[in-house]
């Protein structure tokens, strides 16, 4: 390539930046409105492309391929992330009978139907009946193929959790790693079909050499991987390695097509999608470095994803989607049908709830990144039908964003398993407390637990004209500790009980609590340390001021980040203990369990005994987890961790 060329593409590589940028803002004023980013992403990219305002001339699409390639291999790596094979255990036989419904019915359902179809569809029209088959199946193929970080992203909205939420993300994620490796067969026997080469014995010797080829550079890419992931290099850096090593398996596909077409008598072509995928799958089920590379995954994915669907949209021939609309629409439609079928039959031979099988198909029709990888792929390989093939095809998937996370929301909702906050009043608090004692500090105590999201009252002696003035805490005027008073205040709907009066008061409520109201969650602040037997025996919490900031000062000398972590005084960090009460987490060991990036495991309390945990430590219901990490990730990990 001469200077000139690679001068003309910095400057397309520079100014496309510039509009991925814009691009990203842009999408964020659509997620305001309802809309899913990729809508934004595709939206942005046609309105700058050739048909356009042609801020990205065709001239630019066409040198700007590598980003494809870039890009693919990120969703390929992403891909292979999320089949984490230790998540998947306990659900098994659901997963497994619905992704057959998927994968059998779905895709046989679909492909017979668009062949059917074909004479509707313009750039089929003129093919035989070889090709149009060839077609209908890697249209099936894109049909098939869902969204896992979409589907994820509409679970953690809703904080969902369940058989149902789970069987769904599971079967999302399983069935994208299977048809990419079906992608890999069907696109082989499509090139034959459309080079018109009639079918030999020794083709099959070529396909699985082609796909055992695929797998075995994907093992060695994973070593590459974990050399990588070993480096001391900043982020960065080490991201960019990551995906060089990707856009690496597409520069040697391309090399070996090329080779093995002059010097065999047949071509040698590996599918970097596949190998990628392999690569990622290896690294994070059976390497140390699954952590490192779900980070990079995470923070890499919104520059990624945003280029590639912009892109992808400057791609889109509007002429062509203004004469292919209503086909779009059919065959939005029919496959809409398919899904209900799939869904159907695979939730049926698992024999899941009745509702589950009305409604499963609800939760597969979003689709993104694997789906736009096959038409990306598809369009580039085959000129000029492809073009067209492309414009229908990601018409359909802009249907479904709008359409499908709606829906999944619906049946979240109906099967039972959104656990977002309730709205109406009178329903319990999840976190209630009540501080007896009505003083300076104990009214900060209740300001700084509301802002955490606490349901807090205070329990006061004092008269309610005194503290008419407060407005933004609950006060329950009280005047003894009588069990008559304790019930009246319903004393028993409080998680923890917080003691601030004078040590005698807080002695004589403690044995109250003790007695009458069970093993419920009471602090006490400690002023005369003659007392701290008396409350130690009744298993209170002993917080004694004078000591307290010693060792505060002390930790604040010694280790003043952590400490300031601890007290919450690091914007947008807290920490948070989490009992554990599902099942499925019962024997797993600390490392395999996938938390946020932003998200470390401090300690693990059993029986009341503090463990020395570390990566093998196994998990038991009732263990107090104490976590820390973004408030927004701490509440992931919350739902996760309880039933």
């Amino acid at each position: 390539m001469d200077g000139i060329d690679l001068s003309k593409i910095l400057i397309y590589v520079i100014g496309f930046i510039w509009i991925v940028i814009a691009s990203t803002q842009v999408s964020k004023y659509f997620q305001k409105i309802r809309f899913p980013l990729i809508t934004g992403f595709l939206l942005s990219g046609i309105f700058v492309g050739p048909f356009v305002l042609d801020l990205i001339p065709q001239e630019s699409v066409d040198k700007l391929g590598f980003i494809y390639d870039f890009s693919l291999a990120f969703i390929a790596f992403a891909a292979g992330a999320e089949l984490y094979l230790k998540e998947l255990r306990g659900s098994m036989k659901s997963i497994a009978w619905n992704t057959v419904g998927q994968l059998v019915v779905t895709f046989i359902s679909g492909s017979v139907a668009l062949y059917y179809l074909s004479g509707m569809i313009p750039f089929m029209d003129g093919m035989n009946s070889d090709a149009r088959m060839a077609v209908s199946v890697l249209a099936a193929l894109v049909f098939i193929a869902s969204s896992p970080s979409s589907a994820i992203a509409i679970i953690t909205e809703l904080r969902a959790k369940g058989h149902f939420t789970k069987t769904a993300i599971s079967v999302t994620v399983v069935k994208d790693v299977l048809i990419i490796v079906l992608f890999t067969i069907s696109f082989s026997l499509a090139d034959m079909f459309f080079k018109g080469t009639s079918f030999k014995v020794n083709q099959i010797f070529v396909l699985f050499l082609n796909l055992a080829l695929s797998l075995g550079i994907g093992y060695l890419l994973s070593k590459m991987l974990e050399v990588i992931l070993s480096l001391n290099l900043k982020p960065l850096l080490k991201a960019s390695l990551v995906l060089l090593s990707g856009y690496s398996i597409y520069i040697l596909s391309y090399s070996m097509q090329e080779s093995s077409h002059l010097y065999f008598l047949f071509e040698i072509k590996i599918e970097p999608l596949l190998t990628c995928l392999t690569a990622s799958f290896l690294v994070i089920n059976y390497s140390r470095y699954r952590a490192d590379m779900q980070k990079i995954l995470f923070e890499t994915g919104p520059m990624i994803y945003a280029a590639f669907f912009t892109l992808t949209g400057a791609m889109l021939s509007i002429d062509i989607l203004l004469e292919v609309w209503a086909i779009a629409l059919l065959i939005f439609i029919l496959r809409l049908i398919v899904l209900v079928i799939g869904a159907w039959s695979g939730s049926t031979l698992a024999g899941d709830p009745k509702l589950h099988r009305r409604i499963g198909w609800m939760s597969y029709i979003t689709q993104a990144g694997v789906a736009l990888a096959f038409i990306t792929e598809i369009s580039r390989a085959y000129v000029p039908w492809g073009i067209e093939f492309a414009t229908i095809f990601i018409a359909v998937i802009v249907l479904n964003q709008l359409v499908g996370p709606p829906l999944f929301k619906l049946a979240i909702n109906w099967v039972g398993e959104s656990h977002l906050k309730a709205k109406f009043p009178g329903t319990i608090e999840p976190h209630n407390v009540i501080i007896f004692g009505m003083e300076h500090q104990s009214l900060s105590l209740a300001r700084e637990l509301i802002k955490h999201g606490w349901h807090v009252r205070i329990a006061s002696f004092r008269r309610k004209e005194d503290l008419a003035e407060i407005r933004d805490v609950e006060i329950l005027f009280i005047r003894d500790f009588s069990l008559k008073t304790l019930e009246r205040i319903h004393i028993r709907e409080f998680e923890t009980i917080v003691l601030m009066l004078h040590d005698s008061e807080n002695v004589a409520l403690a044995e109250m609590l003790y007695e009458y109201v069970g093993t419920k969650e009471v602090i006490v602040r400690l002023t005369d340390r003659r007392f701290i037997n008396r409350f130690q025996e009744l298993g209170v919490l002993v917080v004694d001021p004078t000591t307290a900031i010693i060792n505060l000062l002390d930790h604040f000398v010694r280790s003043p980040q952590a400490t300031s972590l601890l007290l919450g005084m690091e914007p947008d960090k807290d920490t948070l203990d989490i009992e554990i009460s599902d099942k499925e987490l019962h024997g797993v060991a600390l490392r395999d369990i996938r938390l946020p990036s932003d998200v470390l495991i401090l300690s693990v309390q059993r029986k009341g005994r503090m463990l020395i945990s570390h990566g093998y430590t196994r998990l038991r219901i009732g263990d107090i987890v104490t976590v820390v990490g973004s408030v927004e990730s701490l509440e992931n990990v919350r739902l996760r961790f309880e039933e």
